[in-house]
């Protein structure tokens, strides 16, 4: 007994070295991105604090804020089309027996698991051969596509455990067909919608390489901004932003993770 003691501490101080060692690899360069967004110069030798770099990001850089809505726009967008499209796909899909429903399953998935260089290039051949000038509108379809099988996944995966009695006793009751799905399965899924919605939001957030092929003339994203702005060097105005992108990121998460454990709570 005592040797299996002995044994479980071993392992378990090996695993949480490992998972120590992994936290800190993780987050080490963003402490150090934050850190130096306080360096009164740019670079990378320490001089003094200074806020200097958080003036210049809020009063003097209205090219980045631009940039900034147009991401802020795009993932609002193609993210609430995302979701109702990958919602009402799975929905149907789990709902219906037709020809092709296995292989209308695995086709959804192919956005998902292709190289975004592939899935760029070729929505970029699309837009050319349509003749559909680039800019906005083509990266809210872009980032649709590439969004909605995450959206089909996890509510796909909310419907493998749902109680279909639970219609049954709609029927019995009455309820047609939109009744059924307005009052009881929708309201059954909304966590796993509201996670895919949130997901979608930081996939359209953070995507570059799609979105470098498929936008136009004055159509930048953040990404893109912070990838002209980096290739002359990192500006501190670069650190400054990751910095406020942290905490907002943070407030975001630990509001929606109450709020999604209310939602699921009362589902």
């Amino acid at each position: 007994m005592s040797h299996q003691r002995n044994t479980s501490r071993t392992s378990f101080s090996f695993s949480y070295t490992m998972l120590s060692l992994v936290i800190v690899f993780l987050f080490i360069p963003l402490f150090v991105v934050v850190f130096f967004s306080f360096n009164s110069v740019k670079g990378m030798q320490w001089e003094s604090a200074s806020l200097i770099w958080y003036k210049t990001l809020i009063y003097e850089s209205p090219s980045l804020w631009a940039a900034f809505r147009n991401s802020l726009i795009i993932a609002l967008t193609s993210s609430i089309s995302a979701t109702v499209l990958g919602s009402l796909a799975a929905i149907g899909i789990k709902w219906y027996r037709f020809k092709g429903r296995s292989y209308i399953t695995t086709v959804s998935y192919l956005p998902m698991v292709l190289p975004e260089v592939i899935i760029g290039i070729s929505m970029l051949i699309f837009f050319s051969a349509v003749k559909i000038r680039l800019g906005l509108f083509t990266i809210f379809v872009a980032h649709t596509t590439f969004n909605l099988p995450f959206v089909f996944m996890l509510v796909s995966a909310r419907l493998d455990e749902f109680d279909y009695s639970t219609l049954e006793a709609a029927r019995d009751l009455g309820a047609n067909e939109r009744q059924t799905l307005l009052k009881v399965i929708i309201p059954s899924i909304i966590p796993a919608v509201l996670s895919g919605f949130l997901m979608c939001i930081t996939m359209s957030l953070e995507d570059f390489v799609i979105t470098f092929f498929v936008s136009g003339p004055g159509s930048g994203t953040l990404p893109l901004y912070v990838y002209s702005m980096i290739r002359y060097g990192v500006s501190p105005v670069i650190n400054a932003l990751t910095f406020v992108m942290i905490l907002g990121t943070m407030l975001i998460a630990f509001f929606f993770r109450r709020f999604l454990k209310t939602v699921a709570a009362s589902s």
